[in-house]
């Protein structure tokens, strides 16, 4: 797989019916490596190692249904109180993020009313915080550290 603009992580792989698998500390399981899973287990490990976040308090791709529509999100990232801190929306390395995929958060989000969202390609990383009174999003430069 590609190096991406993460720092570098000790992963777990094994082969399985001649598939690379790459084990997920969350989901406790080894899952097919695509593209996009890479991107996501950078994301995981960047939120463990970086920012401190408790493993405990991170999900990963669960659904969630949107206007009867069964969608999954890719990383979740819970508050102590059980409300949801962060919204992570991961992509392939060779998929451009555009409005679409700001789009695509802002669906999910109107569902699950995260305080920061985050949108990366493992090569391009975007943060924003919502501001729900004004209807809007600040861009920043980098996801805020855990703190109780």
């Amino acid at each position: 797989m590609q190096k991406l603009s993460f720092p570098t992580y000790d992963f777990r792989f094994k082969s399985r019916e001649n598939k690379i698998c790459i084990f997920d500390v969350i989901r406790k399981k080894f899952v097919v490596l695509q593209p996009e899973e890479w991107v996501r287990q950078h994301v995981i490990h960047y939120l463990i190692h970086e920012k401190r976040y408790p493993k405990s308090f991170i999900n990963v791709e669960k659904q969630l249904t949107i206007n009867s529509i069964k969608k999954r999100y890719d990383v979740v990232v819970f508050k102590n109180d059980g409300n949801i801190h962060a919204l992570v929306e991961c992509k392939a390395p060779e998929i451009r993020i555009t409005q679409r995929t700001f789009d695509q958060i802002a669906r999910y989000n109107m569902k699950l009313n995260a305080d920061y969202l985050m949108v990366t390609n493992g090569m391009e990383h975007f943060y924003c915080k919502m501001d729900y009174e004004a209807e809007k999003y600040h861009f920043l430069e980098h996801i805020p550290d855990f703190s109780r």
